[in-house]
């Protein structure tokens, strides 16, 4: 069978060159694995965690020194969506938009590449409910008056041994708008060159690859109130699960939390794991979890709604993707191929399926979000 899909490429890659070319800060940002190839929809894929080495005094000895037995845990992460869009055209819908049809074609095609980025992107932006700690006013867009809120969030990504070599912020259009107004940016040797119409890269500071997305999540904060921290001993620096009782309400991943405790810590901790309610539960806080060590019957608070502009390094978020597979000898379509997009490398599959007296077209992409790493990952508070 001929390959039909061959004089339709112009018009796909007419499209992508539309689509992938929008605000989408997220997806060139993190690390796309290549083991996504390998996986089926579903299978997990794992790789070794190393844990944490603890020093010891250096003795002299007769013999060479005892190693301690460490666990080498795995992590993992699956393809979880298998997504696509279709439309079709008959032969009288086509004949009657006579020289209109091959741009008609391009707009549907770069529809469906949209729709299917958005949700990637959207998938990635809500990864911020495993962030490890907060900074900035929630409710107010940063950069107000100066870069301040970059060094902050610098700050904790730094504190917390994130690897410092490729470190990613991605923030809202609204933050965009106002780091744009600052006076320091507003010189063109200052601007990050043509980088700024490209892949929602809007500049490199402070370490940081400043990036927009349309995506930015808007954090709903739970109903929680009033709860005190319950244990007798109280929490070591470090800790991440927290016994909370006394209160009501709910607290959800992604609250953020403080100690209230006058003078006792100043911090802002990310919520992964929250509570339903009631009072006398566990909640887990992003790692590497408190920076100071808290009290029986601390007062603790959730803070309020915010939009969740996001600090990591590359390494700590992955994107697992591929095209959808197809069965041994494939199915009823009539072609198939695959495009992908230079910037950030996503790959696309078309099918063209021949019906009676009608075509359908077929846009597919398979993927998988993790956070990989709490620690490396910090929220820029809008």
């Amino acid at each position: 069978m001929a390959n039909t899909l061959t004089g339709l490429i112009p018009d796909i890659m007419a499209a992508e060159d539309i689509v992938l070319r929008e605000l989408t800060g997220f997806i060139p940002a993190v690390t796309m694995d290549a083991n996504a190839e390998q996986a089926a929809k579903d299978q997990t894929i794992a790789w070794p965690v190393t844990p944490a080495a603890a020093a010891g005094n250096i003795t002299p000895a007769t013999t060479g020194p005892t190693p301690t037995d460490q666990t080498v845990g795995p992590g993992t992460m699956t393809i979880n969506k298998s997504r696509s869009v279709v439309f079709g055209w008959n032969g009288e819908e086509q004949k009657s938009l006579g020289g209109l049809y091959n741009q008609i074609l391009v707009d549907q095609f770069a529809q469906c590449m949209r729709t299917l980025v958005n949700e990637v992107e959207t998938d990635l932006a809500a990864l911020y409910k495993s962030a490890s700690r907060a900074y900035g006013t929630a409710g107010a867009t940063p950069f107000a008056s100066n870069l301040d809120e970059l060094a902050q969030i610098r700050k904790i990504l730094a504190d917390n041994a994130a690897p410092m070599s490729d470190l990613q912020l991605v923030i809202d259009t609204t933050a965009g708008a106002k780091m744009r107004s600052l006076a320091q940016l507003q010189k063109a040797s200052e601007a990050g060159g043509d980088e700024l119409l490209r892949r929602g890269l809007l500049l490199d500071i402070f370490d940081l690859a400043v990036r927009e997305s349309a995506k930015v999540a808007l954090h709903v904060i739970g109903t929680g109130t009033g709860y005190l921290v319950d244990l007798t001993a109280g929490y070591a620096v470090d800790s991440t699960t927290v016994h909370i009782d006394t209160g009501t309400g709910t607290m959800v991943a992604g609250d953020i939390l403080t100690n209230t405790k006058t003078g006792r810590d100043t911090n802002k901790y990310v919520i992964n794991t929250g509570q339903t309610g009631g009072g006398d539960q566990d909640i887990v806080l992003g790692k590497p979890g408190i920076k100071v060590a808290w009290v029986n019957n601390d007062p603790v608070a959730v803070g309020a709604a915010y939009r969740a502009n996001l600090a990591f390094s590359r390494s700590a978020i992955a994107l697992l993707v591929r095209v959808p597979e197809m069965p041994e000898g494939g199915d009823a379509a009539d072609d198939v191929t695959t495009v992908t997009d230079p910037l950030t490398g996503l790959s696309f599959q078309v099918a063209l399926y021949r019906q009676y007296r009608q075509v359908a077209f077929e846009v597919g992409l398979a993927w998988g979000v993790k956070a990989v790493k709490s620690e490396a990952i910090a929220i820029l508070l809008g």
